[in-house]
């Protein structure tokens, strides 16, 4: 006799017998939207399209009565998050462990993983999932979007296809830096981050591209003006270069490098201003443009920006042109001519 497994409208889990099922209907337990899985499905599904029968059979499950699902719409069209718990680790190469519980969700950029455990199923999809009922145009217009600007048109969903316990999966940091652990129902439901930030997110966080339409911006914004937004009510984790700065704006006004900027809530607006007179913008050595940053919300900034950090390497690389320093060795060159390099 099978094992099933369903979640009640407060999306705790609940194992049942197969005997047991016809019973946990009648009494109202399982309606029609409620999620259930038992090994071998995919995923969790509306217990009326796995198992009409009893409702058929009961007359149960009615829409009135019928609790919301586990994918229960929220503001704006979007799913409620999953709700996962994480842990990070590391100090400069960090990773995030994102702990599933049977039937979560994590969303990723592609090639971000590290590790799964037993249990994690993992699958490339067009989309974030976070608007199910956009339908296939929907989805295309939004991949769309993230193909213009160099994007993947596919982000990876690790899931928790097991019957039971906690299962982890952790994503690592590209380059060296810190990673930002980010609580969108604690910043407005919204998140406006460079293009290229995006680590990871619980299912249920839209990620969107966001094109700034201030004309300065787009003529002179460099990295800030192309730029990405996450949307919903979970957890979401981004990356950045080098040491990370919070600074919380309260009417004030910021100028910061454009590639140094990170993200910033809703409340603060974005704009690219002249650096300061000619002389300065062209031998200043901090690029012709500012990224402005005004109003109430908080701001995250990088140290090292990895077009930066990149630059600095492709000028002291031999190989492309650059100028040797001989680090290591006595002989510099010849060293490096005698071992190969």
């Amino acid at each position: 006799m099978a094992t099933w497994h369903y979640a009640d409208k407060n999306k705790e889990q609940h194992q049942i017998e197969e005997s047991e099922l016809e019973a946990a209907v009648k009494q109202g337990q399982i309606t029609a939207a409620t999620p259930v899985w038992k090994t071998g499905m995919g995923g969790w599904k509306p217990a009326k399209e796995v198992l009409g029968y009893l409702f058929a059979q009961a007359g149960a499950g009615s829409a009135e009565n019928a609790p919301p699902p586990l994918a229960e719409m929220g503001g704006g069209g979007l799913m409620k998050a999953h709700v996962v718990d994480f842990e990070i680790f590391g100090d400069d190469m960090q990773i995030v462990e994102v702990e599933l519980d049977p039937g979560e969700t994590v969303i990723a950029e592609a090639g971000a993983m590290n590790y799964i455990e037993e249990d994690i199923v993992f699958e490339a999809k067009m989309g974030d999932g976070a608007k199910p009922t956009d339908g296939v145009m929907g989805t295309l217009l939004a991949v769309g979007k993230r193909a213009l600007t160099g994007e993947s048109i596919f982000l990876t969903h690790f899931t928790h296809g097991g019957a039971d316990g906690k299962r982890r999966v952790a994503f690592a940091a590209p380059y060296p830096g810190k990673i930002i652990a980010l609580d969108l129902d604690d910043t407005g439901g919204e998140i406006t981050c460079q293009k290229d930030a995006f680590l990871c997110a619980a299912k249920g966080t839209e990620v969107s591209i966001a094109f700034n339409k201030r004309l300065g911006t787009g003529f002179f914004g460099g990295e800030g003006f192309i730029l990405q937004r996450l949307r919903g009510d979970g957890m979401a984790f981004i990356h950045a270069g080098g040491t990370v700065i919070e600074r919380e704006l309260k009417g004030e006004t910021l100028r910061v490098d454009t590639g140094c900027l990170v993200a910033f809530s809703p409340g603060i607006k974005y704009d690219i201003q002249r650096a300061g007179n000619m002389k300065s913008m062209f031998f200043g050595g901090e690029g012709l443009f500012l990224a402005t940053l005004s109003g109430h919300g908080k701001v995250w900034l990088q140290s090292l920006p990895f077009s930066r950090m990149a630059d600095r390497i492709l000028a002291h690389a031999p190989s492309a042109g650059g100028k040797s320093k001989g680090e290591g060795s006595v002989l510099g060159g010849l060293g490096r001519l005698l071992d190969g390099d």
